[in-house]
């Protein structure tokens, strides 16, 4: 096992490294490990936008336009070497802002997509139901185990509480939906806290991610105003890490549950920088053998954050843990790789938004999926040597 982890890790790395830094949108100081430079693909961009798409919805038992006012946020998956992208679509008459959907897009060249007329994962009469109704299921991230079996994570909101959900497919269509990732650990401690963005560790193979063991566990980075990590055995229940006696974390915001207080915090946010008001996950976390790089999204904070940036803009950026010690950071990116400058990314649902959330890799590049103020979705690419796609 060590040696066929070994082996996959140095594959990765290989890709990793063949991305050849070059100027970067804030500075020149470009860390060897990071997976960069990425440049907007503009002559496409945005890739998806608002769709026509309907069905009868379940619960409602009429036809419903699910995706006519905003697409975004992609979890991107590589098979029979296509690009299948699952993205959030959101409707016009669910509440708060319209009831989220995950539907499924298909690629030959991970620019030009053709949809699926119905969504593949949604607010159905199931045990679930309680949970994401009439919020939806957000903001999906998929990696696959090594018997070929897909494995969503996704946000689960009931218009008051966001809580990270999971679900598995073997063909990306039809999904079994497992309920909350934390339902077994702690007896149920975790299950109502404000949970999301799981970014489960793993070694990108043929730019499709497959989830590894590290120590005998998987793991997964979370969150969205710190991020946490949790770990498993089997890739559906999941525990959050939690502090060792004597061991200090950043405090929680005080608008999240006192039982957060006691998890050992991953990723914490910085004042004065672009990750000042928070920090989320981004694609799967990739396994390399310089260590674990995880791209990663930010707020920056309306006062006292990046004056670089606009207030309250959300931004890309890239952190490396330790290969064995998944909350041991090694190194982190002192600004941005990317941030919202076009109109779309500027202007929207949500302002000033370049969210990622799904990667791969096709025909030499690296492609980077992306929400664009919470209504469309874009890329960006980096070039990797032809030998190592």
């Amino acid at each position: 096992m060590k040696q066929a982890l070994l082996l996959l890790s140095v594959a990765s790395a290989l890709i990793l490294s063949s991305c050849q830094p070059k100027k970067q949108s804030a500075n020149n100081n470009v860390p060897d490990w990071a997976l960069l430079p990425f440049v907007k693909i503009d002559s496409v961009n945005p890739i998806l936008g608002p769709g026509n798409g309907s069905f009868t919805d379940p619960i409602r038992k009429v036809k419903v336009s699910w995706e006519e006012k905003d697409v975004f946020n992609p979890a991107i998956v590589k098979k029979d070497n296509k690009v299948y992208m699952l993205y959030r679509a959101q409707d016009r008459v669910g509440k708060p802002a319209g009831t989220s959907r995950i539907g499924l897009a298909v690629s030959s060249d991970a620019m030009h997509f053709t949809r699926m007329p119905e969504p593949v994962l949604y607010p159905d009469n199931d045990t679930c139901k309680k949970y994401e109704w009439e919020g939806g299921c957000e903001d999906p991230r998929v990696v696959r185990d090594d018997k070929g079996t897909y494995y969503m994570t996704y946000t689960a909101f009931d218009g008051t509480l966001a809580r990270l959900f999971e679900a598995t497919s073997t063909d990306l269509v039809h999904w079994r939906k497992y309920g909350s990732v934390f339902a077994k650990a702690e007896h149920g401690k975790y299950v109502n806290i404000w949970s999301k963005s799981g970014s489960i560790v793993s070694v990108y193979k043929d730019g499709q991610p497959e989830a590894v063991k590290i120590n005998g566990k998987y793991w997964m980075y979370w969150g969205d105003t710190q991020i946490w990590a949790a770990t498993s055995d089997d890739l559906i229940n999941w525990a959050p890490v939690e502090m060792q006696p004597g061991e200090k974390s950043p405090s929680v915001s005080s608008d999240q549950s006192p039982a957060m207080a006691n998890l050992k915090v991953a990723i914490p946010t910085r004042p004065g920088k672009f990750d000042s008001e928070l920090v989320e996950s981004g694609p799967p976390a990739m396994l390399t053998d310089k260590g674990i790089v995880l791209i990663y999204n930010s707020r920056n904070k309306a006062s006292g954050g990046d004056p670089s940036l606009a207030k309250e803009a959300y931004a890309a950026s890239e952190i490396l843990f330790d290969k064995n010690d998944p909350t041991k950071i090694v190194d982190r990116m002192n600004t941005w790789f990317m941030k919202p400058d076009k109109p779309y990314e500027i202007g929207g649902q949500v302002n000033q938004v370049c969210f990622v959330e799904g990667l791969t890799a096709l025909n030499g590049k690296w492609y980077l999926y992306y929400g664009t103020a919470d209504s469309k979705i874009a890329v960006a690419a980096c070039d990797v040597r032809p030998a190592a796609k």
